[in-house]
């Protein structure tokens, strides 16, 4: 038993099972990679957690949390890279996983990768449904504000109070509760009906084919990072330079914690907190490795679309950054809807409108990529038996597509956005995809120590030093998330490991393949 867990699949025999029935179509160039890969990046990130992280965690240094987030992207980057140029396969880090780690590492960082999805799916959709109702209002239309008739179809039908304090809530129905610290109350709502709605949308795209997604995706990229470069000029001539040089690291440069505890005599505030804080904005390039079967030239186009997305992205978000905190004093940043209100606050209240349709459109992008790289880790975990391959591994006969693990992934993202208190679970985006940069970053190191002449067409650069500074990084990252967040993690990886032992110990390929 202990063989078969820590056994390894080559390199070679994934690229011959990519050959067979259940293939995918290759359609994506450099250009569409990275597309997707800034499809996936830009959204809630720069719209409303960089507003948040300069206002409570780092004030103008968030421009440097930028960087050190973006650091520990980077590295981990490269690593993906390297593997996805080697094995042009879907699955991407399960994959990376399965060559180095062997299975049981392979299946715990696939389970952890649909947590990571389905949880940031869910969580967008959710995103996109409150940016939604706000355009609405803009125009005076909104069917879903308060007293119309659609109302009480607008949230979720519960939340969770995760503050430290008792919380005042007024329900749908009007009526005023006081809520405990750690408690669940009801909201008086009966469901989520836009995040359904593009939920279904975005679900009938991904079926319908990988190359009219990436056209729809192109289009909202291009919305989104026109309303981007919008935020950067015209906001550059609004900054106030002593916003910056006054006061540019109000709460120091520290936040280093462990579990949440502040260590060597810091706080949870500074720019190393900013920089576990904003995390969340950086998720999405690894994406890009999972269209690797749909690639033109995988071995160039992957490096190209990886690396660059997340270049293109970090260099936008320190722009945005460094134009909000100029322009309005850290301390009077509006958490909710930083960019907008920033403009309105200088005097300039139709960006407002700019920026809604903008985020409205990035967001879209991220759901679209997001969930177009769920059925892909399903697809690769059925071809080696660890789930029903008649189910997972159904690739549709005209459209080229993982359609049933699709549209099953468009019913659970609906289903969690419409319904859950994702509050609770939005860290745990954070804490899966950190983990599974770390396993990338260590199967690197640990292929080219037991495979060192397999060809390499994109190799990370000063290896052994940058894949290791990557774990190091995303490490230290993982421990400033609060310790709750490893519980929940804990949870959902005995959930997986169970069904693990119940059914893809038994039926995976590699066992039978060695009996």
């Amino acid at each position: 038993m202990t063989n078969q867990l820590f056994r390894t699949k080559s390199l070679n025999n994934m690229v011959a099972d990519m050959e067979g029935s259940h293939r995918l179509k290759r359609t994506l160039g450099p250009i569409s990679l990275t597309a997707l890969g800034v499809g996936a990046i830009i959204g809630t990130g720069i719209f409303v957690l960089v507003g948040k992280a300069a206002a409570t965690q780092a004030g103008p240094a968030i421009m440097l949390s930028f960087v050190v987030a973006g650091l520990a992207c980077v590295f981990a980057a490269l690593c993906y890279a390297e593997f996805a140029s080697m094995a042009p396969v879907a699955g991407s880090a399960y994959n990376y996983a399965y060559a180095t780690l062997g299975e049981l590492m392979a299946w715990i960082i696939g389970w952890d990768l649909i947590l990571e999805y389905a949880v940031a799916s869910s969580t967008v959709a959710h995103g996109w449904s409150k940016y939604l109702q706000a355009l609405l209002g803009q125009f005076g239309i909104n069917p879903f504000a308060k007293d119309a008739f659609l109302h009480r179809f607008s949230d979720a039908p519960f939340d969770y109070n995760g503050k430290a304090d008792a919380i005042n809530h007024v329900s749908a129905t009007g009526q005023e509760i006081v809520v405990q610290s750690g408690a669940f109350f009801g909201t008086g709502f009966y469901f989520d009906l836009p995040a359904i709605l593009i939920t279904a949308v975005v679900t009938a795209i991904l079926v319908r084919g990988v190359a009219e997604s990436a056209f729809a995706n192109a289009i909202m990229v291009a919305i989104k990072v026109s309303v981007v470069l919008f935020v950067i000029f015209v906001g550059f001539w609004y900054v106030n330079f002593a916003n910056w040089t006054d006061n540019f690291a109000p709460f120091g440069y520290g936040g280093i914690t462990f579990f949440g505890q502040p260590v060597f005599g810091g706080t949870n505030q500074g720019m190393m907190a900013g920089a576990a804080g904003i995390i969340f904005a950086y998720l999405g390039f690894d994406a890009v490795s999972t269209q690797a079967e749909e690639a033109k030239n995988p071995k160039r186009d992957l490096p190209i679309g990886i690396i660059g997305s997340l270049v293109i992205c970090t260099v936008l978000y320190i722009a945005v950054a460094a134009v909000l905190t100029g322009m309005v004093p850290y301390d009077q940043i509006d958490v909710n809807a930083p960019i907008a209100r920033a403009f309105e606050q200088v005097g300039y209240g139709f960006a407002q409108f700019i920026v809604t349709v903008g985020a409205i459109a990035g967001i879209t992008s991220v759901l679209l990529v997001m969930m177009m790289g769920q059925p892909r880790i399903f697809l690769a975990m059925a071809r080696d038996g660890l789930m029903p391959i008649g189910f997972f591994g159904a690739v549709h006969p005209k459209w080229q597509t993982p359609y049933k693990s699709t549209i099953l992934t468009g019913l659970v993202v609906a289903s969690a956005a419409s319904l859950l208190p994702l509050n609770i679970l939005a860290d745990l985006t954070n804490i899966g995809t950190l983990f599974a940069f770390t396993l990338v970053c260590a199967s690197v190191l640990i292929l080219r120590y037991v495979d060192p002449h397999r060809e390499r067409p994109f190799r990370c650069p000063f290896s052994p030093l940058f894949p290791t500074l990557g774990i190091l990084l995303c490490v230290a990252l993982m421990l400033s998330l609060p310790s709750e967040n490893w519980m929940r993690l804990v949870i959902w990886l005995a959930i997986g490991l169970g069904i693990y032992f119940c059914y893809g110990y038994w039926h995976s390929r590699l066992r039978h393949s060695t009996n």
